[in-house]
């Protein structure tokens, strides 16, 4: 015969309380409730039932269990009640405290929750859960017969929220015991509850006899002091009473636990002069994992690691290094960054030559900086604060250009705040040789080291030779390395012969092979330098760039090779071809170059600063994704975004009518050979006989010295130096504005009035057609207006005076910035988001930052035509970016309204 379940009963109100329904009626809510109760139970119940309208029997769950009560802390008749059953328990001399002990906390803890929780048998769910704790609490029936006494009224509830551990062990305790066992086991449990709830004039009683458990008496234990064990538990219950589960979940406490910890870690692994680096060169091994996922990289090089383990760095020393294009020299600026950011708390510059790269970098990083906590700030064109937003908790990582970083330095000097910035990264260091750009790169640095001795500056490049005048000038350490991960074949064409470029050579050149040109004599009049043979070797399979001198050549060349070529390489990726011109057509409101409507199909295109930006990324994400193979572009490209190439052919050794520098060439060529793709790089020179002797001293000649710009360029050298010094003084920055008192007043009012067409239409391609100019010419224009106004808006912001000017310029400003429908401007703030892109997310739905910061890739990716799953995320992680940026500028603002003036009147 099966033996009866538990007893378990709620305990009925006070009398001067409403009464309640009987225990089997109550029970008859919730079908799990039923399955609990003892018929024992059933039969002892004797209050009278209370019925709803309806005949319906109330639920007692449906009221507010605290009543009439604010708290129970003021409950007289539930301490009163504490106190009679401590009298009943303690007067029975046979009793086992523990087992008095057991019933009294469960009792205790029965009342205050059963005031703590309101409603909770209203839903199946609520009833479910409930169920499932009172199982896990209750207590075997034959510990009850040992103890020879009945329940009573008295219940086993579930405990508080903080206790779930203790309701495990129970139910562990309960399942797997009977009788004495279950009670030594219970016993054992109850010895360390009561040693955390006990106060100094609870007994000790922890001494265990051998065979069954039994404790001293009571009459042992100081009874005059057992009130304190009221006022503990009066205490206890206020506390659990009070206690809130966290909002946030346990899994992501737990994820940002470890994080701060493995932070912390690093932290002081890199301040100590120990060998450990720590999980991942001194970084938490997140990174390694977000590496992983972002960009594919499994390990470093070996040249890698050996950089980033130098004692220079370990010291925070200036360091210099320099490698080949290519070699991976970004990773390793990279991890120093992260290393700043996360693991010394200090800001970040990062100092790129062009807007381009600075926007790639802006997108490639936001995704970094959603995941480890820090901010991603773009300062390019427009765009950027001065001086910066001065965060609370998060650093951030400034990228700018070279001119927008020096108006940076010199809004942190101005106010002071130079030492929070940790460290200077310059990308194509070898710029500080080239002109007015230059200039304005010197004149940063030197700031740098002249106000701040904390802050630490890492230069790069692929091209540097007199090392040593730049390590004086930087103080620097210096590290190089030939490592390149795909090797680069040279090769230079002269008529129908090619030569592999030997520095061993005494000319610089070893025969290599003889062409054999099968060419109709109209193909040879209109390709001499045979430039379909060597790219036909190639493509469509491999990736390929022709190098031209200038714009117009580039569209030449595109168009003259889709000519000849056959037509099996329209099938190559036919659709995604015909999408890319379909993207071109919206992005240009209808219109598309002819030359690109023709060569696209072949999967050719030309890439130059005609180009609108739109038009230029998504041309160079269709190179990237293997629909275009060839691409015919100007060398600004090769200092430019990371375009690789199998084969890099450059179509006469000159840009524009300059002859090429080393320099130049070296970063041209650098494009050859893609890591992890491409097994080998070639690079070809076509020279004509002219200029073979300029192309043998070009290729046996040394890279250029860097030298300063200071000097020769005086108007942005040496005089803006010592004029903005003076101004960091007592002026604001950015430090030497001035107006632009051109004598070619006529050119200017030309240029206006493309813009304020520009303003008016917002289309680009018409303008272009108005003015007869090119669409990349009239973007430039505008970029450089919407800087201008940036400058002297912020000039204007320092002066009282000039308020009215403020006011216009703060709107023209954004204007410009965009030159777009004011509803698209909050969605091409967003690093990435160009007004092509910009015009689908907002017609799609998503109209604000908030938007895009909430949306689901995967969404975006179905309801955004040619949006790859990629470029989704890493739009959603750059909004997050920015609107966490922004959130974070206001609690700044609120701050500072919040702030106590120190000079208040009459204050201590």
């Amino acid at each position: 015969m099966a033996e009866p379940g538990p007893a378990v009963r709620r305990r009925s109100r006070p009398a001067r309380k409403r009464s309640r329904a009987p225990v089997q009626l109550r029970a008859a809510a919730s079908p799990l409730a039923c399955k609990r109760l003892s018929p024992s139970v059933e039969e002892a119940s004797a209050e009278p039932p209370v019925w709803a309208a309806g005949g319906e029997c109330t639920n007692d769950s449906e009221e507010d269990m605290f009543g009439d009560y604010d708290s129970f802390y003021g409950n007289d008749s539930l301490l009163a009640q504490v106190d009679d059953m401590e009298q009943v328990y303690l007067q029975d001399k046979d009793m086992d405290i523990k087992a008095a002990g057991e019933f009294m906390l469960g009792n205790l803890q029965s009342g205050t929750d059963q005031r703590k929780q309101s409603d909770f048998s209203t839903s199946e769910n609520a009833a479910g859960h409930k169920a499932e704790r009172d199982d896990g609490f209750q207590m075997n029936e034959n510990d009850l017969i040992d103890n020879k006494e009945e329940p009573g009224d008295f219940i086993l509830e579930d405990l508080p929220s903080s206790q779930f551990l203790y309701l495990e062990e129970m139910d562990e305790l309960s399942s797997a015991s009977r009788k004495s066992a279950g009670m030594e086991r219970i016993d054992n449990y109850m010895n360390s509850c009561l040693d955390k709830i006990s106060s100094p004039s609870f007994c000790h009683v922890a001494e265990h006899r051998e065979g069954n458990t039994e404790f001293p008496m009571v009459s042992k234990c100081d009874l005059s002091k057992r009130e304190s064990l009221k006022d503990h538990l009066k205490s206890a219950m206020t506390g659990n009473a009070k206690a809130q589960t966290p909002l946030v979940s346990k899994t992501k406490q737990l994820k940002e636990a470890i994080l701060s910890e493995e932070i912390c870690v690093a932290r002081k692994t890199i301040e100590s002069s120990s060998d450990d680096i720590g999980p991942f060169y001194g970084l938490p091994s997140k990174v390694k994992d977000l590496l992983r996922q972002f960009r594919g990289i499994e390990t470093l090089y070996e040249w890698q690691h050996d950089c980033l383990t130098l004692e220079s760095l370990h010291q925070r020393k200036n360091l210099i290094y320099s490698l080949p294009t290519s070699g991976g020299k970004t990773l390793v600026a990279e991890i120093l960054i992260l290393q700043e950011l996360l693991c010394r708390q200090k800001d970040v510059l990062m100092i790129l030559p062009y807007v381009a790269i600075v926007q790639e970098k802006v997108w490639g990083l936001s995704s970094f900086g959603v995941e480890l906590g820090f901010l991603v700030e773009e300062y390019a064109g427009s765009k950027g604060r001065f001086p910066p937003i001065k965060r609370r908790i998060k650093n951030s990582l400034y990228i700018a250009t070279i001119e927008k970083g020096h108006a940076l330095v010199n809004s942190l000097i101005e106010t002071e705040r130079i030492d929070h910035l940790g460290l200077v990264v310059v990308d194509e260091l070898h710029m500080l040789g080239e002109g007015s750009r230059g200039a304005v790169l010197e004149m940063t640095l030197a700031k740098i080291l002249y106000t701040s001795k904390n802050t630490q500056i890492i230069g790069m490049s692929a091209t540097l030779n007199n090392v040593g005048d730049l390590q004086k000038f930087l103080q620097a350490d210096y590290y190089t390395n030939n490592f390149r991960p795909v090797e680069l074949k040279e090769y230079i064409k002269i008529r129908d012969t090619i030569y592999e470029v030997d520095g061993k050579a005494e000319n610089g050149f070893t025969f290599s092979r003889l062409l054999s040109f099968k060419y109709s004599s109209n193909l040879e009049k209109a390709d001499p330098d045979h430039i379909i043979a060597l790219v036909t070797e190639v493509i469509p399979k491999y990736s390929c760039l022709i190098f031209c001198p200038t714009k117009k050549n580039c569209e030449n060349v595109a168009s003259m090779v889709c000519k000849y070529l056959n037509k099996e390489f329209r099938a190559h990726r036919e659709k995604e071809k015909k999408d890319l011109i379909k993207n071109l057509k919206t992005i240009g409101n209808g219109s598309i170059c002819p030359v690109l409507k023709h060569t696209i199909p072949f999967g050719i295109a030309y890439h130059h600063s005609g180009l609108t930006n739109d038009e230029r990324k998504s041309i160079e994400e269709a190179y990237s994704a293997g629909v275009l193979c060839l691409l015919a572009c100007t060398a600004t490209l090769a200092a430019g975004v990371n375009l690789p190439a199998r084969r890099v052919i450059l179509r006469a050794p000159y840009v524009a009518r300059e002859f090429l520098k080393k320099n130049q060439y070296k970063q041209m060529i650098g494009r050859a050979g893609r890591a992890g793709i491409d097994s080998a790089g070639e690079s070809i020179l076509i020279v004509q006989e002219k200029d073979k002797q300029l192309v043998q001293d070009l290729v046996n000649s040394p890279l250029e010295n860097c030298y300063s710009n200071l000097l020769p360029e005086f108007t942005k050298g040496i005089q803006s130096l010592l004029l903005s010094l003076v101004g960091l003084k007592n002026l604001s920055s950015p430090s030497y504005l001035h107006l632009n008192m051109d004598s070619a007043i006529i050119n200017r009012l030309y240029l206006s009035f493309v813009l304020y067409t520009l303003l008016k239409e917002t289309n680009v391609w018409s303008v272009s057609e108005k003015f007869n100019m090119s669409r990349g010419y009239v973007q430039s224009l505008l970029t450089s207006a919407a800087s201008f106004a940036s400058c002297v808006l912020h000039f204007c912001e320092e002066l009282e005076e000039f308020w009215v000017y403020k006011a216009l310029l703060t709107e023209l400003t954004k204007q410009l910035t965009y030159c777009v429908k004011a509803e698209l401007i909050p969605l091409m703030e967003v690093a990435g988001v160009l007004e092509a892109r910009a015009k689908q997310l907002y017609n799609a739905g998503y109209k604000t930052l908030a938007h895009l910061a909430n949306a689901n890739p995967e969404t975006l990716v179905k309801m955004i035509e040619h949006l790859s799953r990629c470029q989704a995320k890493q739009i959603v992680s750059s909004a997050k970016m920015l609107l966490s940026e922004k959130a974070e500028a206001l609690q700044e603002e609120v701050d500072e309204l919040l702030r106590m003036p120190a000079d208040i009147p009459g204050a201590c």
